[in-house]
This record gives structure tokens, sequence and C-alpha cells, in this order.
């Protein structure tokens, strides 16, 4: 009862008592997090050197953080690999969007990025419905694997870290964990759109 409440009332205010060190802890994690995961997808052909990004899709992230923390929350104990993978599909969608039409999509919300039954099989609706992959294709495959790939690594540097999912520090650092994801899940699709970074 105790980590349900700790999680409930964190998820209402979630950058709230965080100490100046810890800011730091957490900002020094989320560094490592993302330098080791763009080594992933760069070294599976999904990412160049440089983490493609706009305003307009971090937005729509934190339009969408406290929505994805409360789903996940409740699936991250039996399905860990699913809820640190699931943003980096979310980032895909909106960069897809974003790419496609974002006049027409800068107003989704983030159950409109639900599978056929729900949060549990987001990633194939994403991968179906939004980015119009066939799901047995070896683009789809591919896709699911780099993504799978970054979670394992971040489940990995979380148990190297030592923390505790149902801890205040457990809580913060998925937070961060999964804002990673989502970026690294948005910089794959815009790179698989062919952006890039051009010197000006």
């Amino acid at each position: 009862m105790k980590s349900v409440s700790l999680r409930a009332n964190l998820k209402r205010n979630p950058m709230t008592k965080i100490s100046p060190a810890d800011k730091l802890i957490y900002d020094n994690y989320e560094k490592t997090l993302q330098a080791g995961l763009m080594k992933v997808c760069k070294s599976a052909g999904m990412l160049g050197d440089d983490l493609l990004s706009s305003p307009d899709i971090e937005a729509k992230w934190e339009e969408f953080i406290q929505d994805y923390i409360g789903d996940a929350v409740g699936e991250f104990n039996e399905f860990p690999e699913a809820a640190v993978a699931w943003p980096g599909f979310i980032g895909m969608a909106v960069a897809h969007r974003w790419d496609e039409d974002w006049t027409r999509y800068k107003d989704m919300k983030y159950k409109d990025l639900y599978g056929p039954n729900g949060w549990d099989d987001m990633d194939e609706g994403i991968l179906h419905f939004v980015l119009g992959l066939d799901l047995g294709s070896d683009e789809a495959i591919r896709l699911a694997q780099t993504m799978n790939s970054c979670a394992l690594a971040s489940l990995a540097l979380i148990r190297h870290e030592g923390v505790e999912a149902q801890t205040a520090r457990g809580f913060y650092i998925l937070a961060r964990t999964y804002t990673v994801l989502f970026r690294i899940g948005a910089a794959v699709e815009l790179y698989r759109q062919k952006y890039s970074i051009q010197a000006v």
C-alpha cells in the first residue's frame, strides 16, 4: 500500500522533492543511457551520428508522459521490457505523424496510439496502423528488435545502478528512462524518413 501511495503522489507531481544532488544523479544517468542507446541503434543501422529531434515532437511527450506513467506503473513488474520499450514506439509514432501531416495530427491524444488491445499491443498497433508496416516485414521486425534491444540495455543499466522500481528514486529513474526511449524512437523514425542535421 505504501508504494502505491508513493507512486500516486509522484504521478500527480513528478518534479517535487528533488534535491540538486539527486537531480545531478538523474541528469548523469539520462546522459549515460542516451549515449548508450544511440550506440545500440547506430550499430543496428537505425541511427547516424546525431540524435534527430523536433521541439514539436518533444512537446508531445511532455503531454503524454503522465498518462504513460499511469499505465506503466501497473505493468512494469510483470512486463518490464514492454514498459521500457513502448515509449520508443510512441516516439516513432509521433515523429511519423509529425513528418506526415503535423497540422492534422498535432492534437492527437496518448490513447490514440493504443493497439486493438489497448496498452498491451501498442507496439504492434503503432508499427501497423501508424507506420503502415506489415508486422511480418523485415522493417517492422528490425524496428521491434531495436526497441527491444534498447529496453534490455536500459534495464541492465537500471540494475547496474542498483535502482529499485518501488522507490522514489526508482520512479524518477524510470521516468528519465521512458523519456530517453521516446527520444530514441523519434530519432530512429526521423532517420528512417531520411532526415539529417544540416550545418547552417
